[in-house]
């Protein structure tokens, strides 16, 4: 067990289970497009919740509009127990509903005609789960803030959106749109994502907070956040345009979040010129404190690092580094990017999330503090490494892999920056695959294809390697004469990622193993000098 408490690999461990883990007809229904989901496709939610704090229940509608995409009758929309569904209305008429688990299967009665948009209202209510350790193990969390006063926030990823409120909950369908409606005691401040659009008095002591999202959101980032907040309000002059900027903290930290979040600048400069463009200019960026430790809530990124340096206080990474800058701001805002914008169609491709926002500390460490750092920092993070299973997941199932998505996979990103040997070219793909998915669900074949093509090589083996295998390969070496002899063993089939080495006096060069010898010439002045690049995350043995 380590000692370091680390959100990353905790979350992985909530969302994932082990590979001998027997699947359930429910796993399915949440994980897969079912028939009853696959024949519509959601155009927008408008959201309306009630937040009742005297017994800690929700109640309200969703109406859905959605698009047939072919005619069928039958409704998939989940809610997990002990949440309801009252019920469910189209074209005012009560239908028939179904319920098999956390899935409810809605009989509805008039045509669904192909290429059309319908409308579908559900009406729910019920006591939401309650987060017992958000955002690890998930869903309201029901808190205080120092003065004792009512601090309520929802976190859900892997555990699912329909936690607390009725959707299609599947990554690969997300609205175009959405409108969030949430009604609260009047003396208290809902933050959702998008932009507030209004703000009504009901006259009964509550107030109801209407937030807009104008560009595509998964469902798992909707989110709300109330208590007692007060907003600061921020420009930035990025690639596409002014971006308002706003952090909504508790009325008494003000002062340190003006401090704290000095680094929001220069964090976006720096995404902007690795990324390119922040995706949701139209929705403003916001930082918004929660009782809980963060995630990447679109356009309002959850903060809960109590406005300190590093991860809680620590350095993931060891090195030092990771104590330079905030962790939670970099980490879970780079997700803006990759997680939010480029979205994995299948919670199994989470490494799409994961990998990209890991390596973003690394990018981020290097644009404030140099390249010696950024590699200091993502080698050091390789400790946190388990090596446990894939870490890529089982598909249709709502289960992620390993949490080596994270460490492992950024070092597998950093060894294809190092075989590119370029960084504009680098940079390049990576704000390409931004320019090319942007606000798209996606599959790991399709970011696998992308990347080899911008490399100008077939990356297979190194993705199979890192992604669906435990073993790291090792680089087996040896002398003969002047010529330098390797091969790659612990691999894949055909493995044949190049590498850097030092053949001679004037530095490193790739040279590309197989899983045979090659051999390549050596005229160091000094023999003992060979070394194979260290910044590669593989292992390397000498052989006789």
């Amino acid at each position: 067990m380590r000692s370091i408490p680390m959100l990353c690999m905790a979350l992985l461990a909530t969302l994932t289970a082990s590979a001998q883990q027997q699947f359930t007809k429910a796993d399915t229904l949440r994980g897969t497009i079912t028939p009853q989901r696959a024949w519509w496709d959601v155009i927008h939610y408008d959201l309306h919740v009630q937040v009742q704090l005297t017994d800690s229940t929700f109640h309200g509608f969703n109406t859905i509009t959605y698009k047939v995409l072919k005619t069928d009758s039958t409704m998939q929309i989940d809610l997990q127990a002990p949440m309801m569904i009252d019920s469910v209305i189209q074209d005012k008429k009560s239908l028939p509903v179904v319920q098999e688990g956390n899935a409810w299967f809605v009989h509805l009665s008039a045509p669904q005609v192909k290429d059309k948009q319908k409308q579908v209202t559900v009406y729910y209510s019920g006591k939401p789960h309650r987060a017992k350790n958000a955002p690890w193990d998930g869903g309201v969390v029901w808190s205080k803030d120092t003065k004792g006063r009512p601090w309520i926030a929802t976190a859900c990823q892997g555990l699912g959106a329909s936690v607390w409120w009725p959707n299609k909950d599947h990554q690969s369908d997300e609205p175009a749109a959405m409108t969030i409606s949430v009604t609260v005691p009047e003396d208290l401040i809902n933050v959702s994502n998008g932009r507030l659009k209004k703000q009504i008095n009901n006259g009964d002591e509550t107030i109801t907070w209407i937030w807009y999202v104008s560009n595509p959101i998964n469902n798992y980032d909707v989110a709300l956040n109330i208590g007692h907040y007060t907003e600061i309000k921020d420009t930035y002059s990025g690639e596409g345009g002014k971006l308002d900027l706003a952090y909504w903290v508790l009325d008494y930290n003000e002062d340190k979040a003006r401090e704290q979040f000095k680094v929001v600048k220069p964090m976006l400069r720096c995404f902007e010129y690795w990324f390119g463009k922040y995706p949701f200019y139209k929705d403003s960026y916001k930082l918004v404190e929660t009782p809980f430790l963060g995630m990447e809530h679109q356009s309002a990124v959850a903060y809960g690092n109590k406005y300190q340096m590093g991860y809680n206080g620590k350095d993931l990474s060891g090195s030092g580094w990771g104590l330079k800058w905030d962790f939670l701001v970099i980490h879970e805002s780079g997700h803006e990017w990759f997680g939010n914008s480029i979205t994995s169609k299948d919670i199994a491709d989470m490494w799409i999330h994961e990998t990209f926002t890991n390596y973003s500390e690394t990018l981020f460490t290097e644009c404030e503090y140099g390249p010696k750092a950024a590699s200091e920092y993502v080698m050091g993070i390789r400790k946190n490494i388990k090596n446990d299973k894939p870490i890529i997941g089982h598909y249709g199932v709502n289960e992620a892999g390993s949490g080596d998505m994270y460490y492992k996979g950024a070092n597998m990103l950093h060894n294809i920056r190092l075989i590119m040997n370029n960084d504009e070219a680098f940079r390049n793909m990576l704000r390409g695959l931004n320019k090319t998915f942007y606000h798209q669900t996606v599959t790991t074949q399709q970011i696998e294809r992308y990347m080899s093509e911008a490399v100008g090589m077939d990356l297979s083996k190194v993705f199979d390697q890192y992604l669906r295998h435990t073993t790291i390969p090792t680089l087996e070496y040896r002398f003969s004469g002047q010529q330098v002899q390797y091969r790659w063993v612990d691999a894949v089939k055909d493995f044949n990622m190049p590498v850097k080495v030092k053949l001679s006096d004037n530095g490193y060069k790739l040279i590309y193993p197989g899983t045979l010898w090659r051999s390549a010439n050596v005229t160091l002045s000094d023999m003992k000098e060979f070394a194979v690049e260290k910044q590669f995350y593989i292992q390397v043995k000498q052989v006789k």
